[in-house]
């Protein structure tokens, strides 16, 4: 994978020669769904004032933005894969845009930056700061500063008592009451957020390309809760979060840039820099099943709560939904407008996946019909991550922009009868 970002894609707002950055940002404020009922863009974008119309800029948009590809057309071989989608689905409604929040990102291809833990509670990269955004309260607090020096709190094998200065964050999970990040020299910082300080230092390698692709954090078949870490360096290393223990380090002939762990544990999904997704067994760390479809290199995956469905998500622009009693064939092929699918999610009740590109459209698939039914989320800017809270309630987007970097919240709709307007 690339190391670092470049400006191609940069969403520069359309008004640059009319006004300043100092007058938009002062002119454009939070959107509320009132607002944006009325009419009001949901990013504040003053399309009126300008001398071009968000149709003709998302046209412009569309042939301009440049997928960055390992494999040379893999997005161009995959079109006549792809089934068609009803874009008339409407299961999240658009319910308030906060400006007060920055999400940013370091690394192009990684997206992972964006967490909810409720529907109140977010958490979110803002340069070298992991913030938490209070959707009550509208209260933005500062987590952990990763600028100066930290060092751990408390004692562990393994553990770097002298900590990390300046640590560049590349990607971070919050699950419960953890909080992990990884950075771009191997790092692997652990919090405990009912605790002052770190809990936990270690950098996972030495190599010279070792940057932490992703993180995940999920509760063991075996109890407690574990963490799964995927590294440049071609290693997966699993945790065990209550003694921050190395448990395994798996090893693989390519870069792994995502994995997933299944519901019950059993297995998980290995995605990185190779057309192919592997699925390995946990216990023994064999390979079970070499998954074939994918024309370039993938940075995402999600299991199903149903434990037999999983997605992935690759720079030939497709998101590919596989079953793993029939994986000759996935289930569907879904393509994306712009560019690659750098983020998967189910939601926890396993009716929708979302799907987000690295910019402008995050997709919403109902799981029902083979997925034909999406509803399409467009705004304009970078994506540094997308979360669903865990009751499924809500969905947040965070968009890095030179101008307009903020959070949205859409909420899931609902249809209520009569009786339940009483409760």
């Amino acid at each position: 994978m690339a190391d670092f970002m470049d400006d191609e894609n940069y969403f520069i707002a359309p008004a640059e020669n009319e006004l300043n950055e100092y007058d938009m940002l002062t002119k454009v404020t939070d959107t509320s769904a009132a607002q944006a009922r009325r009419g009001k863009d949901i990013q504040g974008i003053p399309w009126e004032s300008l001398n071009i119309t968000r149709e003709s800029y998302r046209l412009t948009r569309l042939q301009q933005y440049k997928n960055y590809e390992n494999v040379p057309s893999s997005g161009e071989a995959v079109d006549k894969e792809c089934k068609q989608t009803q874009k008339s689905g409407n299961y999240y409604e658009f319910f308030h845009n906060t400006r007060l929040v920055k999400p940013t990102i370091l690394h192009f291809q990684l997206r992972n930056l964006v967490w909810a833990t409720s529907k109140h509670d977010v958490y979110l990269m803002s340069n070298y700061s992991v913030m938490h955004w209070s959707t009550v309260s509208s209260n933005l607090s500062e987590i952990l500063n990763f600028a100066g020096h930290i060092a751990p709190n408390e004692k562990h094998a393994g553990s770097l008592l002298e900590g990390f200065t300046q640590t560049q964050i590349s990607t971070l999970a919050v699950k419960d009451n953890f909080m992990v990040a990884g950075g771009f020299q191997g790092e692997l910082i652990c919090k405990r957020l009912d605790k002052l300080g770190v809990s936990f230092c270690t950098r996972m390698t030495c190599d010279d390309n070792s940057i932490t692709n992703a993180v995940e954090i999920y509760d063991s078949a075996r109890g407690g809760t574990h963490l799964m870490a995927s590294n440049n360096d071609s290693g997966v290393r699993e945790y065990d979060m209550a003694r921050f223990q190395l448990l395994n380090h798996y090893r693989f002939p390519w870069p792994v840039n995502h994995t997933s762990m299944s519901p019950d544990c059993k297995i998980f999904v290995v995605v990185g820099d190779h057309k192919d997704a592997l699925l390995i067994d946990s216990q023994n760390g064999k390979t079970v099943a070499t998954v074939v479809g994918h024309q370039d290199y993938s940075f995402a995956s999600s299991w199903h709560p149903d434990g037999r469905i999983f997605a992935t998500g690759n720079q030939d622009k497709t998101c590919r939904v596989w079953d793993i009693r029939k994986l000759s064939v996935p289930v569907a092929t879904l393509k994306g407008n712009l560019g690659a699918i750098r983020s998967v999610r189910f939601s926890s009740d396993g009716q929708f996946m979302v799907v987000a590109e690295p910019a402008d459209f995050v997709h919403v698939y109902s799981t029902k019909g083979d997925f034909k039914m999406q509803q399409e989320i467009d705004f304009f800017g970078e994506i540094s991550g997308v979360s669903l809270s865990p009751d499924d309630e809500s969905l947040f987007i965070g968009i890095w922009d030179r101008t307009y970097a903020s959070l949205l919240q859409y909420n899931k709709r609902h249809t209520y009868g009569y009786l339940d307007s009483y409760l």
